[in-house]
């Protein structure tokens, strides 16, 4: 097939990013090339019609292809490290608008609605020097940790999302004691969906010389060891939690001078439009 005589306006890669994991938490095969220097393209606009889809949207589906598109080099988004995930959505970002995002941010002091352009530098800076801590040790038993990948955390809050929305209607069942009835079942199947995260997030269990991977009993485990260890396991993925989150953004109110914190939310009916 002859070369197309319009490849010389094809998109060009605008910025390399280095993964934040290092391809530690990516499954074999979820990236070509090197993982230190992975071409992020601009989207095009068949990529900013596919972020409009509401469907695709909440499915995860309208993110993964677009990730597609805008880095060839990652085979499979469902596949991509939650540690990889939002520092590869904010070079998309950057990619295709530029390295400012305009916000708007209301004061909880005075009520002023503040307008900012934020730098997304400092996103990609923020993730480049995060550290992911993946063990959890006690006594002779060595617990190493693992982040969720992007299909596993989509469907985690797809469900959580779900329960919510039942949660709400439950408000409307008149009956007193069905309305308990079946709020008291949502309150367990939330209960369940906190227990399948922290399995998910427990890549094995060593004790001596023994490593144990098996998913079932890794779940026995859990189900049966003591609190302490479990509070352990916990404390030790909300830390991460907490490290890999967005970092905030230091903003003054132009009316009473009052200083904030901003946070950038990656809703992508949001963050990927020009504003």
């Amino acid at each position: 097939m002859p070369q197309n005589p319009l490849q010389q306006h094809f998109r060009q890669p605008k910025i390399y990013i280095s993964l934040p994991s290092q391809g530690a938490y990516n499954k074999q095969g979820t990236i070509n090339g090197d993982i230190a220097k992975i071409p992020v393209y601009g989207m095009t606009g068949m990529d900013e019609i596919i972020l409009k889809t509401p469907d695709a949207l909440l499915s995860g589906e309208s993110t993964v292809n677009v990730i597609k598109s805008c880095c060839p080099n990652i085979n499979n988004g469902w596949d991509v490290s939650m540690l990889d995930a939002d520092m590869i959505l904010t070079a998309i970002r950057i990619a295709t608008y530029g390295n400012t995002i305009d916000v708007t941010h209301r004061c909880p002091k005075c009520n002023h609605e503040n307008a900012y352009s934020l730098d997304l530098g400092v996103v990609i800076e923020h993730f480049t020097n995060c550290k992911f801590d993946n063990a959890v040790v006690l006594q002779d038993l060595t617990i190493n940790i693992q982040p969720l990948n992007y299909k596993q955390s989509t469907e985690f809050k797809l469900k959580n999302f779900k329960l919510q929305q039942k949660l709400s209607q439950a408000e409307f069942v008149e009956d007193a004691s069905e309305q308990q009835l079946l709020i008291n079942g949502i309150f367990k199947e939330l209960s369940e969906i906190q227990t399948e995260l922290y399995i998910a997030s427990v890549e094995s269990v060593q004790t001596g010389s023994t490593v144990v991977t098996e998913r079932d009993y890794i779940a026995e485990f859990l189900s049966n060891c003591d609190k302490m260890i479990f509070d352990k396991i916990k404390e030790s993925i909300e830390k991460n939690q907490k490290t890999w989150q967005m970092p905030l953004f230091p903003a003054k109110c132009e009316e009473c001078a009052s200083e904030n914190k901003i946070s950038l939310d990656l809703d992508q009916a949001s963050f990927f439009a020009l504003a």
